[in-house]
């Protein structure tokens, strides 16, 4: 839980100063004035008093033990401090001082010493450079926020100081409060996994936010929030992830594949609930925070206006959410005391003269309604509406409801007084209805996700040796990519389907090899240098007899050499001509943060035109593997339409559940292709035409 951080029962500020214009005074008035109930003292080393509070000259000269100190002092001077405060049994530091790695170099070497003590003296510490810590559950306030947030459910965490100043600004005009709220600086020691382990399971917040710039242990991050998310919902925001992290590369799966990819699939993988942009962030947490979970995805809408119900209905059914249909018992108790004029079925339209009365019995049915998992009620003010009232009878009829309510009272000038009620009763209100149901999406995937079964992690026998020698001996060549023999030959051990293949080094011994293997035949370039052979011709297919392959080979070998003249040339490769079937890519391009990224999609020439793909984390259970393969758009084609067959899906799932083992068990591979991996109908299996292996 972090104690040494969170329950302190006694604080040091270090830096505190008797001038008012100081940062050091103002984190130490931060502390006197919000209530933290514990024991304070300022670190100065000449002042006797600061806030009327008796100083001392250092850490080391207090009689009393110190769970925690507030560091704000120049950079040059923080590791003395350091040590100081390890020698005196500090638990706890909060390092608000800059001038450490995010300055270059030098301050790179100092942040590293300061986190060897640190680590030295089994002390947690939040920073350097960050603008401090927050906790409204003990009342402690150890920052130079100018504000103290109000009580909440939401705990906070934010690798930005400037934007959590932003926040809290924001957050008091808005009455939104925190548990929590951490500005994560330089995150030398505490990151984003110590958090999201530290408050797991926390009785005082309800969501935990999360506004990341980046994650240096990714593996761990996704063990963390998988902890976490099965209990209590997290949201996050990821900055900088449209050009960052992506790199120039050979092959399709390195051409597809980026930063953003592999957050996306972390987040996806973890059960963490993903904003794009900071109005949704809150939209999100205010809905998790106050109200129950959403157990389904069947919604009922309320609404006093025509076209509002029906811009909620239409974003309804486009988000993937469901109109409730109501029961017999709630269309005939909707048609006995609602006007004629009403409309009983969903949504419910009430009409614009309605006042409060037409709310409560409207409100009434649909939570009463057993499928309906969730209420959204709709207000614009109209002559008759009494604004209050109405806004009452939401709160009472929500209270103590399983289901949750949201509102969305459009307009401005006359609502001001009702929106402040509804946020103090904790009704999320959104201005606009495709506001509150992206959010009611955003709850039924959690829904989902929690609802998941225990995943399935698979492991097949496979020769783990063979790829190993063979590793070896293409690095100890001085080579990085495998040759596609080479390639064959690590799919083969790892129980995936070829064709059969032989390599040819001559006009008459590829029409020997091609006679054995029977006509119609493939022949292709083969060299470690060659990346798409289909680009200069290097690729024929359907060579019918003896002639032809002597023909093919000499053509292909002229054009691999014509337009690779330094290229090695191991001769041409002859293989089994598959029959037609769905042809799809299975990638891997290894994320520096995250570890091996697998994408799936539609393969051939076209992936990189069409895009088609889903990318997921190894290593991968089966379930995950399924997710991916019917997230891509063109899934229906696989299950098949208008009478054709359905692809070997199973066939699909068992080679990216091998691939995923293959570069677990070989994190030296950093690039991966299998393009194309033809998919026949089901039960006929999927066999790899085509590999490329890159070895870090």
């Amino acid at each position: 839980m972090l104690e040494e951080i969170f329950s302190p029962q006694s604080v040091a500020v270090v830096g505190a100063s008797p001038n008012p214009m100081r940062l050091g005074h103002q984190v130490l008035k931060n502390i006197v004035t919000n209530g933290y109930p514990g024991r304070i003292y300022p670190i100065h080393p000449s002042a006797t008093t600061v806030l009327d509070l008796p100083a001392f000259p250092s850490v080391l000269a207090i009689p009393d033990p110190i769970d925690l100190a507030v560091i704000i002092i120049p950079a040059e001077h923080v590791l003395a401090v350091i040590e100081e405060c390890g020698q005196k049994g500090v638990n706890g530091l909060i390092v608000i001082t800059a001038g450490f790695k995010e300055i270059g170099s030098a301050g790179k070497e100092l942040e590293r010493r300061l986190l060897e003590c640190v680590r030295h003296y089994g002390m947690r510490m939040v920073g350097p450079n960050c603008l401090g810590v927050i906790d409204t559950v003990i009342k402690l306030n150890a920052s130079f926020a100018a504000l103290m947030p109000s009580d909440g459910e939401i705990a906070f965490m934010s690798q930005s100081g400037a934007l959590c100043t932003a926040i809290l600004d924001w957050s008091k005009a808005a009455g939104i409060g925190f548990s929590r709220f951490v500005s994560l600086g330089n995150k030398a020691d505490i990151d984003e996994v110590a958090l999201l382990q530290a408050w797991n399971g926390d009785p005082h917040s309800n969501v935990i936010l999360a506004y990341l710039e980046g994650i240096a242990d990714g593996p761990g991050f996704i063990a963390a929030a998988r902890q976490v998310t099965p209990h209590t919902p997290v949201i996050a925001i990821k900055s900088g992830t449209t050009a960052a992290g992506t790199r120039a590369a050979s092959s399709h799966t390195g051409a597809l594949t980026g930063s953003e990819s592999a957050y996306e699939a972390a987040f996806t993988q973890s059960g963490i609930i993903r904003a794009r942009e900071m109005q949704e962030l809150f939209d999100f947490a205010l809905a998790f925070a106050y109200q129950p979970p959403l157990a389904g995805d069947r919604i009922a809408v309320v609404t006093n206006a025509g076209g509002p119900g029906i811009i909620a209905t239409d974003a309804i059914e486009r988000s993937g959410l469901k109109m409730a249909t109501f029961e017999p018992d709630t269309i005939r108790t909707l048609q006995r005391d609602l006007p004629p004029t009403a409309n009983v079925f969903n949504p419910i339209d009430i009409i614009g003269d309605a006042r409060s009365d037409r709310y409560r019995i409207a409100l009434a049915a649909a939570l009463a309604d057993p499928g309906v998992d969730g209420v959204l009620v709709l207000f614009t003010p109209q002559a008759n509406s009494d604004i209050i009232e109405t806004v009452q009878i939401i709160i009472d009829r929500s209270k103590n409801q399983s289901k949750p309510v949201l509102t969305s009272f459009m307009g401005a000038v006359s609502l001001g007084p009702a929106l402040d009620l509804l946020n103090r009763n904790r009704i999320p209100n959104y201005t606009f209805p495709e506001r509150a149901v992206n959010v009611l999406t955003a709850m039924a995937r959690y829904s989902t996700w929690k609802q998941r079964p225990k995943p399935e992690y698979i492991h097949f026998e496979v020769d783990h040796q063979r790829v190993r020698d063979l590793f070896a001996k293409v690095q100890a060549s001085g080579r990085v990519e495998l040759g596609e023999i080479e390639a064959r030959e690590v799919m083969d051990a790892y129980g995936l389907h070829l064709p059969q293949s032989r390599l040819a080094q001559s006009p008459d011994e590829a029409a020997q090899i091609a006679t054995e293997i029977g006509y119609p035949v493939v022949m292709k370039i083969s060299s470690p240098d060659i990346l798409h052979k289909t680009d200069i011709g290097g690729v024929r297919v359907g060579i019918p007899d003896a002639a032809a392959a002597r023909d093919s080979y000499e053509l292909i070998e002229y054009r691999a050499r014509k337009y690779s003249p330094d290229a090695r040339i191991w001769g041409v490769l002859v293989q089994e001509m598959i029959g037609k079937g769905r042809e799809l890519l299975v990638g891997v391009n290894r994320d520096p943060q995250f570890g091996p990224l697998i994408v799936v999609g539609m393969g051939g020439i076209y992936v990189e035109v069409l895009k088609d793909v889903a990318f997921r984390l190894a290593p991968m259970s089966r379930q995950e593997v399924a997710e991916q393969i019917q997230s891509i758009r063109t899934f229906p084609l696989l299950r098949g339409v208008r009478g054709e067959a359905p692809a070997d899906i199973a066939s699909i799932e068992d080679v990216v559940l091998r691939v995923s083992q293959l570069v677990t068990d070989f994190p030296e591979i950093v690039e991966m292709d299998i393009n194309p991996l033809v998919v026949h109908n089901q039960g006929e299996g999927a066999i790899v035409l085509d590999a490329r292996i890159i070895l870090g």
